[in-house]
């Protein structure tokens, strides 16, 4: 169900998160520092993604998680929050997918500006309980994925855990149906899609699947599907 001013919420996303992702992304990629690799490990530079193809594919991905999410969130509090995260995440999303390494120079500064939207969401709405559970979440779902990561470190990368954290706040701020949904809901297709390419042999069991992606698209699925599954679930 769209929500109240689904329409000019969802034309608002496309306009703002699209062009921003466009010009952001090449930017940023050509100014990150790079990664220490270990002993063995390759990547493709940063600055060499920052071309056309770049811009198109975080532009497209932006205008269109930031479309949904209008349409789904209307004029809520924490839309300008999710907004600013339909950037981000468009840009970490494209890098993960091209080098297997969501860099910290991005994450880091995106708790700070998402957690500072969502705390201007709380003033501006009286919705402190809705961050009393971001902040929350954002705890759980950084220790859950440390510990994947800490028992299981060829399959769950490092990056994967700072994003968790990140997703988890935006995801907590909704409720926790969507947080749950969301960010686990994620993971599992990441695993899911890294087990089918492993039975048909497109990569090894030595390779990593880029998380990053399906915990990014998790999320955004986690905003459509969670408040209904926490719903059916309380009967």
């Amino acid at each position: 169900m769209p929500a109240d001013n689904a329409l000019l919420a969802a034309g608002v996303g496309v306009v703002l998160c699209g062009p921003t992702a466009f010009v952001l992304g090449p930017w940023l990629m050509r100014r990150i520092p790079e990664p220490e690799l270990e002993e063995g490990d390759t990547k493709i530079p940063y600055a060499d993604l920052a071309g056309p193809r770049a811009s198109y594919w975080c532009g497209g991905l932006a205008a269109v998680s930031g479309g949904l999410l209008g349409w789904v969130l209307g004029t809520d509090a924490a839309l300008a929050a999710w907004l600013l995260l339909a950037v981000a995440g468009a840009v970490l999303g494209y890098i993960d997918a091209r080098t297997r390494y969501l860099p910290s120079a991005i994450i880091w500064p995106s708790y700070a500006v998402i957690g500072l939207a969502l705390v201007t969401a709380a003033l501006v709405s009286g919705e402190w309980g809705s961050l009393r559970r971001a902040a929350i979440a954002g705890v759980i779902g950084f220790g859950v994925f440390y510990l994947l990561w800490f028992a299981f470190p060829r399959g769950v990368g490092f990056g994967d855990v700072r994003l968790s954290g990140l997703l988890g706040i935006a995801l907590g701020w909704l409720g926790w149906g969507e947080f749950a949904s969301g960010l686990y809901g994620g993971f599992f297709l990441g695993a899911v899609v890294g087990i089918v390419l492993i039975v048909a042999r497109v990569m090894t069991r030595k390779q990593m699947v880029p998380f990053g992606p399906f915990m990014l698209i998790g999320a955004l699925a986690g905003v459509f599907v969670g408040g209904p599954l926490e719903r059916l679930y309380a009967g």
